[in-house]
Formats: structure tokens, sequence, C-alpha cells
């Protein structure tokens, strides 16, 4: 396996994603300690606003980006925009400062620059962002509704949304399979599973593509 970082390593996919790594050693840059991380592992602790020198001092191969919240938990939609935006292109930029070819980012399903949704339309322009930097390889990962136990509150929508899931599911064909839920170890999976791989170029990988990734 490549030599990996991994920021927003505390939420539900960046926690599967370390333990699909296994036995490969992955560093973890966090804002607090993350608990539970095998030996092998190595986690940096650090103020955000530091990150991307941080992640350019420490040259990764891969820099893997699980960073994500709400607006409810963010407060606000400008709370909100400074981790999924701007906090996701500073560690970004500080990937492509030192070198850094390949980038991993957990994304949505619906993302656009040009959505009416403020939700979508950061994720999107987060993705265009990241497009302009020039990775020589760009994995953007949008999975529909994420599945599993999440660290931390519960989210009351996300709660209700993923009991209703395996009737909702059911209803989506054709285009719109890819609003179906998934689960966060599958995305995980997936995410290990390209940060092995070589190749170039910008790939979006939705609920199908994640499947067949982990599988």
């Amino acid at each position: 396996m490549p030599d990996a970082l991994i920021v927003g390593a505390t939420g539900m996919v960046g926690r599967a994603v370390i333990d699909r790594f296994g036995a490969a050693p992955v560093t973890i840059l966090a804002r607090r300690e993350v608990d539970g991380l095998a030996s092998h592992h190595r986690q940096i602790v650090a103020p955000s606003e530091g990150w991307g020198d941080l992640v350019a001092a420490e040259k990764p191969s891969v820099l893997i980006c699980c960073l994500g919240t709400t607006i409810r938990q963010a407060g606000s939609q400008a709370a909100f925009r400074a981790v999924d935006h701007d906090l996701v292109l500073s560690s970004a930029r500080g990937a492509r400062a030192g070198g850094t070819p390949h980038m991993i980012a957990v994304s949505s399903v619906g993302a656009s620059a040009k959505s009416a949704n403020f939700y979508l339309r950061t994720k999107g322009e987060t993705e265009d962002d990241l497009v302009a930097l020039g990775f020589d390889r760009l994995d953007l990962i949008r999975p529909g509704l994420l599945r599993g136990d999440r660290p931390g509150p519960q989210r009351l929508g996300e709660g209700l949304a993923t009991i209703a899931a395996p009737l909702t599911d059911a209803l989506l064909h054709g285009s719109f399979r890819r609003y179906r839920s998934i689960s966060g170890d599958s995305v995980a999976a997936a995410i290990v599973r390209l940060a092995g791989q070589g190749g170039s170029g910008v790939h979006i990988h939705e609920n199908d593509a994640i499947r067949v990734l982990a599988d």
C-alpha cells in the first residue's frame, strides 16, 4: 500500500478507512487525538489552521480526505463551508505543494456547483476546486445516504432516513440508483482499493461503482 495520509479520520468513514488498511500503516492528521488506534499507525494532532503546511511537510503518496459535517452540526452555513470547502482545499493545496500525486475525497451524490441547494453547491464547488489543483489522479467519491455507526451525537434526520432506507432504496431504479443508501464500510473499502491503484485523471465514483470497488 502507498504512504497514505488521512484527514477526517474521526468520522464514520474515516475510522472505517483506518480499519480497512489493516496492518498497513497510515498517518492520521486530526484536531484531536483519535482513540483506539493500532500502534503501527501514526497520528499528528494539530489545529486545522496549520494542516496545509503539515500535509506539505509529510509528502504522502496519497491524501485521503473524509472531512465532512452538516450545517446543523457546524451551526451556520459559513461554519459548514469552512470545513467542507476551505479545510478540504487547504489540505489539498498542502498535498500539491508537497508533491502528492493522488487524492481521494469523499463528496456527496448530487454535488454540483450549479445546484440551488447550498450543501450540494458547496460540495460541487469543492470538487471543482480540487480538479483545478491538477493532481495526477483525483478520485471523487459520491455516496448516497451513509449507513453505519457514527461517532458522537446521533443525527435525527439521518437516523430516520436510515430506518426508511430499505423501502426507499427499493423504489430507486435507473439513474436514481445513485441515491440509494450505502454502508460507510463499503465506501471505506472502495477508498482503500483506490489508494492502491495507479493511473491518472479525474474519476467520479457513485454508488454502483463504489460497491464494485468494495467487492
